[in-house]
């Protein structure tokens, strides 16, 4: 048979060419010899504004998004349907879970184990079937536009908050995933941190983290002197915007190498091997064990990608591939925020770009399809063992309760203090709602 290729266009996610905040890091940190011009000629077209370090009260002080690249069937995971017909039900069973009624796919016993905990949603619906569109609808909130490019959930919550603790107010695990996990029409500075390498490699480390070899602390610090003296002189003569953001990847950078918390955050070695048993030692659970160390240091927002889910062939071969590994890391995550007292705290989102159809093609897989699909949503206010949302007998479509991509944007920033009607100033001087539309829905919130 034919090795089954995904779909034209679409690139793994975390194949991403990296961003311009993570090569201005690497470029700073790493080799302390990208020079000024270099990087005024790279952010001289971005929309700079004033970084905002202020506390707005929320019922959460971070958030973790898991995203599944590729598009997620329900029918295999969050939403079986045990009374269709064979050719919509398809070829796995499914199990009971801690909620009376509610019932998971066969290989997601873990998660069955902790759905009193979070709320399933059964009722997510857009309209966009392509692989970037679907993935732009759920980092951004907006449907894509030829006219602009907007900023992801993470830029939002970096340009309205800022850092904590030393820390990048964003990262992605293990890179930036895609183009719409980065800050749109706001400025990079504003974009993700990545870190470079993989959590689950075994000499894993970030990437530019420690000062390179041969480079003491006080030739850093004399550098960062001569540095600040060349800035302040050309923006006494050309009293740029564009320094202000250079000055906070700088800062970032300075912040980073500088703090041993910041350093630690990201130093899995400091887990005993029972809390990394738990993850399991996969991709997905050195991941989320990842992005829990972030928060719990002070990241604001932790972007985490898993598995690849495009499946039109052989479906049941590949579920059963993936998602044994994002259920025990899934659920580990879920009860160790919850040991830990942070779980009140932290929003979880476990997201995919859209559903699969129907009914099983011919070749024993399912395309796309964004009509109707799950997610999940835990902690930070969000309800406990809650079903939000019914799809139809078949998965066709929606039955109760649609909850669309601009009320689940909206529900999340106002979990975390932000308003989404608020306005951002897009280039020209044009202000955009964080999110157009979009709703708090009550009956998901606690």
């Amino acid at each position: 048979m034919k090795k089954h290729v995904s779909c034209d266009g679409f690139r793994a996610m975390d194949q991403y060419k990296p961003n311009r905040r993570e090569f201005l890091y690497a470029g700073l940190v790493g080799g302390l010899g990208l020079t000024l011009p270099d990087l005024l000629r790279m952010e001289a077209q971005a929309a700079v504004e004033p970084r905002k370090l202020i506390s707005k009260k929320g019922q959460a002080k971070s958030i973790i998004h898991i995203f599944l690249p590729g598009g997620m069937a329900a029918q295999e995971t969050f939403d079986p349907k045990p009374y269709a017909p064979i050719e919509y039900r398809g070829p796995l069973s499914n199990i009971k879970t801690k909620i009376p009624g509610l019932r998971y796919s066969q290989y997601m016993s873990k998660t069955a184990q902790i759905a009193d905990k979070i709320t399933t949603v059964h009722s997510m619906t857009h309209g966009e079937a392509a692989h970037e569109r679907g993935t732009h609808n759920m980092f951004t909130g907006y449907r894509p536009s030829p006219a602009l490019q907007f900023p992801s959930i993470g830029s939002v919550i970096s340009h309205e908050f800022g850092s904590r603790d030393n820390l990048p107010p964003y990262v992605c695990v293990p890179n930036q995933p895609n183009p719409f996990a980065g800050s749109g029409y706001l400025s990079t500075a504003y974009g993700p941190f990545g870190l470079g390498n993989d959590p689950k490699n075994a000499n894993f480390t970030v990437r530019d983290l420690a000062l390179p070899s041969g480079v003491t602390p006080e030739h850093f610090n004399r550098r960062r002197s001569i540095l600040e003296t060349v800035d302040n002189h050309f923006r006494t003569i050309e009293k740029s915007d564009a320094l202000n953001a250079v000055d906070s990847f700088y800062e970032g950078a300075y912040n980073l190498i500088s703090s041993k918390e910041a350093r630690e955050a990201f130093d899995l070695k400091k887990e005993d091997a029972k809390t990394k048993e738990a993850y399991g030692d996969t991709e997905a659970g050195m991941r989320f064990l990842m992005a829990r160390r972030l928060v719990e240091a002070g990241v604001r927002m932790v972007s985490v990608t898993a598995g690849g889910w495009d499946h039109h062939r052989g479906i049941a071969d590949q579920i059963k591939r993936h998602v044994p590994p994002v259920d025990q890391a899934y659920a580990a995550l879920i009860r160790d925020l919850e040991q830990r007292g942070m779980l009140d705290d932290t929003v979880v989102m476990l997201t995919s770009e859209f559903g699969r159809t129907p009914k099983i093609n011919k070749d024993a897989g399912r395309d796309h399809f964004p009509r109707v699909f799950s997610i999940a949503l835990a902690g930070g206010g969000f309800r406990k063992g809650f079903v939000y949302g019914k799809s139809d007998a078949t998965s066709t479509g929606v039955d109760e309760d649609p909850l669309t991509v601009e009320d689940l944007a909206t529900t999340v920033y106002h979990q975390l203090g932000i308003n989404a009607r608020k306005e951002l100033m897009a280039p020209g001087d044009r202000p955009i709602e964080i999110v157009d539309g979009g709703n708090v829905i009550p009956e998901l919130l606690a």
